[in-house]
């Protein structure tokens, strides 16, 4: 287990060194300070991982495999925060463990009350955590660096990283899956990074709002997130926003050919049909705020891919906006994007299992004697995801309560508690009321920042990798 930590832990050093190149450049001092005895720390944790991972046990199963991607998420998120807090730039350890925790996990919660006042590298690296735990750590250094071992022990660690109800590879080898995914993701972020500067954004802002909309995170460099760049941008970021909350296994088969077999798929349909019906009626309810319908049309489409590819990003304020709307946003920013997918939410596939097993349970209240199943694609959904997704729902809804209990210390409103658990549980950002889309998660307490930082991470990685850590049988050995 440290051996693999320490294998994140460096991809995790190296990739601060262009944070850091960057602040040199710039004449950053405190920033150069924070990175470089950043690197100095993690390179040595690593090391010291590396020595006590000797001679480790070559048992490697499901609950080890939970175990080590849960620790190591939050082992990066710990060393993550380093740059922030030693620079200066983040002076509480609390807020810079909340802020890289909300960039890894691809959420976008912001402790920051003018982020324009950040060096370049800082922003930089806060951006890039968003693209790094976009995609997920262990799969890209599957992708460059196979475990020796086999795959037995890396389908375990991307089945606990992968989001989704199931996790399946789209070659029989597994390196060659990942590096697949990590094409398609490197693709889409350049075309995203190319369409941006062609409407005329300097280039660092282009870069760092690719990493942002790629992993689906939504920590803009601008106070106002997007709102002050034009119209065409703000489109842009839309379409890319819809494209990275889609599947990777669609792109794929768009890449192989089978176009038509794209158009099958019942959880695209649905993600599709949800944002289609989703703008149509907030467009409609909001068109008196905006002075044009063409306004009004964007700032919905905007607001909604932003919402459930769990993005956060903002050119209006929807805290604003009327019931209705607000209860549709609510509603996706639960529903969130497709599985396989860097966003975020219970997964577009959940929820077609989740109505599906309803339906088939009441055909079965109806008819005892025949026998019913759910397919998805003209596929058997077996009785093991079903029953993961039960067990799922049940954990996400006592996660949510609990949390939502717990961050009421602080006494803030039942509107801006509820949303700030569901925002970081389903790595959204942005609540409504006190952390709406122009506010902040300053004013919460260390215990409350505490609490959201663990929803953020049992977001990300689908609860139970967090949740085994903590379980007793985890580390009883018999």
């Amino acid at each position: 287990m440290g051996r693999f930590c320490a294998q994140i832990l460096t991809v995790e050093w190296i990739f601060m060194i262009p944070a850091l190149i960057l602040s040199v450049y710039d004449g950053e001092s405190q920033a150069v300070f924070g990175f470089g005895v950043s690197i100095l720390i993690i390179a040595a944790v690593t090391a010291a991982l590396f020595f006590l991972g000797r001679g480790a046990k070559t048992a490697f199963f499901a609950r080890e495999g939970m175990v080590c991607v849960g620790i190591s998420w939050m082992l990066m998120s710990l060393m993550g925060s380093l740059p922030f807090w030693l620079s200066g730039e983040i002076p509480k350890f609390i807020d810079a463990l909340f802020e890289i925790t909300s960039g890894f996990s691809t959420t976008g919660c912001s402790i920051l009350i003018d982020v324009e006042e950040l060096s370049r590298g800082i922003l930089y690296w806060r951006s890039f955590s968003h693209w790094l735990g976009g995609m997920g750590v262990l799969v890209f250094l599957l992708a460059i660096a196979p475990f020796s071992r086999g795959s037995g022990y890396t389908m375990h660690l991307m089945r606990a990283e992968s989001p989704g109800p199931s996790f399946g590879k789209l070659v029989p080898k597994l390196r060659q899956t990942a590096m697949i995914l990590y094409i398609i993701y490197i693709g889409l972020t350049v075309a995203d990074l190319i369409f941006l500067l062609l409407g005329g954004m300097p280039f660092f802002d282009a870069i760092t709002t690719a990493f942002s909309t790629a992993g689906t995170g939504g920590l803009a460099i601008k106070n106002d997130s997007l709102t002050g760049y034009s119209p065409y941008i703000q489109y842009v970021c839309t379409v890319f926003m819809i494209l990275f909350g889609v599947n990777f296994s669609c792109f794929y088969m768009i890449i192989i050919g089978k176009i038509k077999s794209v158009f099958k798929y019942e959880e695209l349909k649905l993600y599709f049909a949800i944002i289609a019906f989703s703008v149509f009626f907030i467009t409609l309810n909001v068109r008196g705020l905006f002075d044009t319908a063409e306004e009004a049309f964007r700032g919905s489409a905007f607001t909604v891919a932003s919402i459930i590819s769990s993005t956060g990003f903002a050119i209006t304020d929807y805290d604003t906006w009327p019931a209705f709307s607000k209860g549709i946003l609510l509603c996706i920013s639960m529903i969130g994007a497709c599985a396989g997918s860097t966003g975020g939410g219970l997964k577009c596939a959940r929820l077609l299992i989740l109505i599906k097993s309803l339906r088939r349970n009441i055909r079965q209240v109806i008819n005892p004697q025949r026998v019913q199943v759910v397919r998805i694609n003209e596929s058997m959904v077996s009785e093991q995801t079903l029953a993961n997704t039960s067990a799922f729902l049940s954990a996400y809804v006592i996660i949510i309560v609990a949390s939502f209990m717990l961050i009421s210390l602080d006494n803030y409103s039942m509107g801006t508690n509820f949303s700030a658990v569901l925002a970081c549980v389903n790595n959204i950002g942005p609540g409504f009321d006190s952390v709406g889309p122009t506010c902040n998660y300053s004013g919460f307490s260390f215990f409350s920042k505490l609490v959201l930082c663990f929803d953020m991470l049992l977001g990300r990685l689908e609860i139970f990798p967090i949740l085994i850590l903590f379980s007793r049988s985890t580390w009883h050995h018999k």
